[in-house]
């Protein structure tokens, strides 16, 4: 009776082992579960606030600059001029027709840094920026050349009432390229067979693993001549009488600000706050320049980072 009576008042610590161990789990899982919601509320509560303080702040973030009292409008041509970048004419004629409708824009600075581009691209903006000038008659439009202005950044350039740079800028390159390789010897030595199937006599021209043909390439000189001419018209056009007589001019150099200068490349060497301070005449820059939607960028990162955070509260590991 002895053993019936011990297990009967509960000497076997068994069970006892075994409630302890699934209070301490079930403790210990509920921590997990408070640890998992209180990051997605946070993340929940970041989002809300940044949503609030990004609605709070100007439409103008991605666009342009608060515009207070007289002032002059700054757009920032950067890096290479095509559809898709930043210094794409989207964005660069976006800037200027904010700049220009700005009731208290009393000039314009178009401060570049561009080594070139599209000539489309530069050819848009090169005739809204005259469009612009005969629209706003009042509001002058100055070009300011910070480290490079070449090729489709000086066709940009070329529109504008006056060109400025620095001493050591660097300017020119009117000309027009089309370059790339060609592997045929390679392919002859490595005997690998080229097998090239077109409809039309010369659709496969730019093909580099087959030879070029004299009366291709003659095609394409055509071709680069004509935008080239085009390019050369616009200078001409802009720069008037201001262009000096030299072989050279249009040949695809290079020249420094200085040597601009007495080229008629560039009317004067200064920079974007002296050009606003001393031609202008209105020292406060307002930059129109359009910049990323903050937003957007913000929702698109924000997405991934808030799916973790579900994915972690739902015990599913991080999302990647």
């Amino acid at each position: 009776m002895e053993p019936t009576e011990q297990k009967t008042n509960g000497s076997d610590p068994a069970w006892e082992r075994e409630l302890v161990n699934r209070l301490a789990f079930a403790s210990l899982n509920e921590q997990r579960r408070a640890r998992r919601w209180s990051i997605v509320f946070k993340s929940l509560l970041f989002v809300y606030l940044f949503t609030l303080l990004l609605l709070m702040l100007p439409d103008q973030l991605g666009g342009g600059s608060v515009s207070i009292g007289r002032h002059t409008a700054l757009v920032e041509v950067k890096g290479v001029i095509a559809d898709g970048t930043d210094a794409s004419a989207d964005n660069i004629v976006t800037g200027l027709r904010n700049a220009f409708a700005d009731k208290n824009t009393v000039g314009v600075i178009l401060r570049i840094n561009s080594p070139g581009g599209s000539p489309v691209q530069s050819g848009y903006v090169y005739d809204e920026i005259k469009r612009l000038r005969e629209k706003h008659p009042a509001i002058p439009l100055y070009a300011v050349v910070s480290d490079m202005c070449a090729s489709g950044g000086y066709y940009i350039a070329a529109a504008a009432d006056s060109i400025y740079a620095n001493k050591a800028s660097v300017v020119g390159s009117i000309g027009v390229l089309m370059n790339g390789f060609g592997f045929v010897g390679t392919m002859d030595k490595l005997g690998v067979e080229r097998r090239l199937l077109t409809a039309g006599e010369h659709k496969g021209f730019l093909d580099p693993f087959s030879p070029s043909r004299p009366e291709d390439v003659e095609h394409i000189k055509s071709l680069l001549g004509d935008i080239h001419q085009q390019f050369i018209t616009a200078v001409k056009q802009g720069r008037g009488e201001r262009l000096k007589e030299d072989p050279q001019l249009f040949s695809g150099l290079v020249w420094t600000g200085e040597q601009g200068m007495a080229l008629g490349l560039v009317d004067g060497l200064a920079s974007a706050s002296q050009v606003a301070r001393d031609v202008i005449g209105a020292e406060n820059i307002v930059d129109f320049t359009p910049r990323p939607r903050y937003f957007e960028r913000l929702a698109a990162s924000l997405g991934a980072a808030m799916a973790n955070s579900l994915g972690t509260a739902l015990g599913m590991g991080q999302i990647r």
